[in-house]
């Protein structure tokens, strides 16, 4: 079945339909915009897919949804996703699964399942969701689209529903790379709200925001000759034989555009899975203690405080949500902190460590996003295990807190591959660079 045959709402892309309009003109005028339901939106219902925020309505717009609208772009709808971004298939909300519109068989990814699938159905121009661990790559791959994982720092975070703060970014999803880029000028640049928005001091200048003075859209020339490519060997290794012919293909491609093509290593990302989701997990404990039916989420009912704060987080939350809370804390907790969480921390340093020397070598660095192909629904939800690590190409980007965008390379057994491109910290332009050349 084709995105064509399968309405959106058959797909269950949509957790809310509300139109919002842009202004009259700008750079996004007459384009519609579709936003993750973790994304704040004043007088529309933001939920993070789950149970515990039926029915919240948030009192002001997150910052991108302010600057979307700035830009001249029309919101079309909240899209549905992964409760509170933990999952990577869409099926963990607690309003269903999304369908892939290329296979409405397979799972579109995730979290920003919902968000990916509105622009590969053709629901939406553009759209917005969050990448904590290939949150926007991961699902860009799967339903064939662009996605754009920005530096952190780049893009402000102040109305996205934190899950884990040092990790994750708001970024744009697309068909073609020049308009995810456009969606990334619109939305990336310094926020006074945001205390994690990035300023470089220039020596003996003043501190600038590193979007101030760069418009990433005329980044995608599709000219990527003379530019060198690093292929880490650790994450080449582990993906499926029709995942990396399609890959092999698209270097091969490149290197008849002029570009060099070089065999980096990576060691550290053996361990990278597992530090992400010691730090990811234990973040989300700390940020999720906030839902205990009182200030949000579901009224746990009169009785012993505890009692009250346990029967709203049992009845508010998901299975995959409550096991990264459970994880979190105790890997948070006394005795235990130091083996866990510091060690994930140190398996942190020296991902980015690894990364800064790769990139030494390399203007990019090249993988396939994800390892496989898209699941059938419901294959993965019974082991977790596998579904952490599915995310092995992409965690490690989040750890070092660079950019990245997966790009659709070809398909294997008709299903879309993407090709992920990393770059240095606030290096967005190599990366859309040579993205938009597979485009070519």
């Amino acid at each position: 079945m084709s995105a064509d045959d399968a309405p959106a709402d058959d797909l269950n892309i949509f957790l809310s339909r509300d139109t919002v309009a842009g202004d009259d003109d700008g750079p996004l005028a007459g384009k519609t915009v579709a936003v993750k339901d973790n994304i704040s939106t004043k007088g529309i219902p933001t939920t993070c897919g789950s149970a515990m925020l039926e029915g919240y309505v948030p009192p002001y717009d997150a910052t991108v949804v302010e600057r979307v609208r700035e830009a001249g772009a029309t919101v079309v709808g909240k899209t549905n996703m992964d409760e509170f971004g933990m999952g990577g298939t869409t099926e963990t909300s607690a309003y269903g699964p999304t369908k892939n519109p290329v296979d409405p068989e397979r799972v579109p990814g995730g979290s920003s399942g919902g968000s990916a699938a509105a622009v590969a159905a053709g629901e939406a121009d553009l759209a917005l969701g969050s990448d904590t661990g290939g949150s926007v790559r991961n699902p860009a791959a799967f339903c064939g689209v662009v996605g754009i994982k920005p530096t952190y720092g780049l893009v402000s975070r102040y109305g996205l529903v934190a899950y884990a703060n040092s990790l994750e970014q708001i970024g744009p999803l697309a068909n073609t790379v020049e308009d995810a880029a456009a969606l990334l000028d619109a939305i990336a640049g310094p926020d006074e709200h945001d205390a994690t928005t990035r300023y470089d001091a220039a020596e003996d200048g003043p501190a600038v925001h590193p979007a101030d003075e760069t418009t990433y859209a005329a980044a995608a020339d599709g000219d990527a000759d003379g530019m060198t490519v690093g292929v880490p060997t650790e994450l080449v290794a582990g993906a499926d034989d029709a995942v990396v012919a399609v890959f092999e293909d698209a270097l091969a491609d490149l290197e008849a555009q002029g570009v060099e093509t070089v065999e980096v290593s990576l060691p550290s990302v053996e361990h990278a899975v597992q530090a992400y989701y010691v730090i990811a997990m234990s973040e989300a404990s700390s940020n999720l203690a906030r839902f205990d039916g009182v200030r949000y989420g579901v009224d746990g009912g009169e009785g012993n405080w505890n009692e009250s704060f346990a029967r709203s987080r049992e009845q508010g939350f998901g299975d995959e949500v409550k096991r990264r809370v459970l994880l979190g804390t105790y890997a948070l907790s006394a005795g235990y902190h130091d083996k866990y969480y510091k060690k994930a921390q140190d398996a942190r340093a020296w991902v980015k460590q690894d990364f800064d020397e790769a990139l030494a070598e390399a203007d990019v660095l090249a993988t396939p996003t994800m390892p496989v192909l898209p699941p059938k629904r419901g294959e993965s939800l019974d082991d977790p295990l596998s579904l952490y690590l599915m995310d092995a190409n992409t965690v490690p980007v989040n750890l070092a807190n660079l950019p990245a965008i997966s790009v659709p390379a070809g398909e294997a057994e008709g299903l879309p591959v993407g090709m992920q491109f990393v770059g240095p910290a606030f290096g967005e332009e190599a990366v859309v660079r040579a993205g938009s050349a597979v485009e070519e």
